[in-house]
């Protein structure tokens, strides 16, 4: 049998032909790819700052309102905080009277006739526990921004010095005193700012951040300063 034999130059067309097939294979799939692929304008970076790394993360602080010292609605208030300023049937709400001496009230007194729950008006530390002659007992927070609360006339305490204590949490209950026993079954509530006594109705559900001195009035006395030596006139005879 005889064998056939390709032409030198067949060969040759044959490889060019093969050649040129593969390149245009090659282009076409090039071409492709540029196609399906975006363009460097298309992409977009993701930037690094929104990926959520716990421990970047900034801790947003809730604004934190000074509650009321109770939170039985019941309660009502008995004596108001002596104002300079205020009208004179508001002023005649806050004054005490005790043998024989009208004294001017540096709190604000609250009252039911049933025993109710004494509660942190915020959080703090519990700076003193003690009894007093006039006053009953006393239980004095510390607090941040620079207040302390101070409870009086308790019948029974639930916390000690250097106690910490949240903002609700019950820390005695109601009693009567010496000093304003007309009032009964009460609690008597003085509220310090940087060391002066201030008016508690105007801190009250008040963001605690957002109030300033100017927005209470001062009678000047400090925390070591006691009802009884507040401003006082003598009854005349």
């Amino acid at each position: 049998m005889k064998k056939l034999r390709l032409k030198k130059g067949a060969i040759i067309g044959a490889y060019l032909i093969a050649f040129s097939l593969t390149g245009m294979s090659a282009f076409f799939v090039s071409q492709n790819m540029q196609a399906n692929n975006p363009t460097e304008e298309d992409i977009e970076y993701v930037n690094s700052s929104i990926i959520d790394d716990k421990e970047d993360r900034e801790v947003i602080k809730e604004d934190v309102k000074m509650a009321k010292p109770y939170t039985n609605e019941e309660v009502q208030t008995l004596k108001y905080f002596y104002d300079y300023q205020a009208e004179a049937a508001t002023q005649e709400k806050s004054i005490l009277y005790h043998e024989n001496t009208y004294i001017q009230n540096s709190g604000m007194d609250f009252g039911l006739t049933d025993t109710f729950d004494v509660v942190s008006v915020l959080d703090g530390t519990v700076v003193d526990v003690r009894e007093d002659e006039l006053l009953g007992t006393v239980v004095e927070i510390k607090h941040d921004n620079d207040f302390i609360s101070s409870y009086q006339s308790l019948s029974e305490v639930s916390v000690k010095k250097n106690d910490t204590v949240k903002q609700g949490q019950v820390i005695g209950k109601s009693g009567t005193n010496t000093i304003d026993q007309d009032l009964g079954n009460h609690l008597h509530f003085e509220l310090y700012k940087s060391g002066s006594v201030v008016d508690p109705s105007k801190y009250f559900d008040q963001v605690i951040s957002d109030t300033t001195e100017e927005n209470s009035t001062s009678n000047g006395t400090t925390t070591e300063d006691t009802n009884d030596n507040s401003n006082t006139n003598e009854e005349t005879e």
